[in-house]
């Protein structure tokens, strides 16, 4: 039987009119990388990105380096980021407090991103947890961030269905929303961590997440493919999102999910869309173009090697 939420209007007008909101990812980009990215040059490309303009930059994760060897150089890496210039805010993803608390003994981070999700198989593959370890972590996450004046952006991944045979509901979904909001979290992301989202259920998602929560403004984390990757963007911008992850050439995916590395949506293509809709954005394309050019040559010159 399907789960009575409590009945509350969804206001298409106030979601609509929310500012559009990038976040760019070089750390989905490089954590399934095969090979060590040198650490000056992830600084380099790193700094020109803060040039950009977006909200905010997924830069680095405090995890295990036997876990994602590519980026056991985060301290060192963070450390000479020039901010000085930017207004972007800098997260780093973390799989458990320990993490969190490495990654706030460096000043420039504003946010630690916490990867739960409403698959328990994919909790396992992911960062070795199930569903009561990762509520208490989650709990103990946002006592850190209070106490730290800082703040957790906490994804849900599998938002739009299970490729592991785990139940999968819309009812779910919302469950673990509302548990989320009532720990006083509001910076929700639903992640399509897999790539096995489609159109009807990523729309299902939004549509019935805003209908419950309409003052939640949840943003997506899409792993997509050059052929897919507009209707699943479509899919949330038609059902009320305004805040999205990209990264530069589509680079990229989730190396613990156990599945083929998908890609993720390319931000080149996202502010054409967003602009095909006459959004504003506030983006220095110069230094976009310039970190799209670094890119496309640091990843296509380790890619290369034998």
């Amino acid at each position: 039987m399907p789960i009575a939420f409590p009945s509350k209007t969804f206001s298409t007008n106030s979601t609509m009119s929310q500012p559009i909101k990038i976040l760019e990812t070089p750390r989905d980009a490089m954590q399934g990388f095969p090979y060590f990215i040198p650490t000056q040059k992830k600084i380099d490309y790193l700094n020109l990105l803060l040039k950009v303009g977006f909200d905010a930059i997924d830069f680095s994760s405090f995890v295990s380096p036997k876990a994602i060897p590519q980026l056991a150089d985060s301290a060192e890496v963070v450390q000479s980021l020039d901010l000085s210039q930017s207004s972007s805010q800098l997260i780093a993803t973390i799989g458990n407090l320990k993490g969190a608390q490495r990654a706030f003994e460096f000043n420039p981070i504003d946010a630690v991103a916490f990867p739960f999700s409403i698959s328990e198989s994919f909790l396992q593959k992911n960062i070795h947890s199930n569903f009561a370890l990762a509520e208490n972590t989650i709990n103990d996450l946002q006592n850190l961030c209070n106490e730290k004046s800082r703040r957790l952006k906490l994804y849900i991944a599998m938002a739009f269905g299970n490729p592991y045979g785990d139940d999968w509901s819309t009812d779910q979904l919302l469950l673990w929303i509302e548990k989320l909001l009532n720990k006083g979290i509001h910076d929700i992301v639903l992640a399509d961590t897999t790539g096995d989202g489609t159109l009807e259920s990523i729309s299902q998602s939004f549509q019935e997440v805003q209908r419950h929560f309409p003052q939640l403004h949840a943003g997506i984390h899409l792993h997509t493919t050059p052929t897919n990757w507009e209707l699943k963007l479509k899919a949330a911008y038609d059902n009320g999102c305004r805040s999205f992850d990209a990264v530069i050439g589509g680079l990229g995916g989730c190396p613990m999910s156990g599945k083929p590395l998908t890609g993720n949506l390319d931000t080149s293509l996202l502010i054409q869309f967003l602009k095909d809709r006459n959004q504003p954005l506030s983006l220095n394309m110069k230094s976009f173009f310039e970190a799209q050019t670094l890119a496309s040559f640091l990843f296509s010159q380790f890619d290369n090697q034998s």
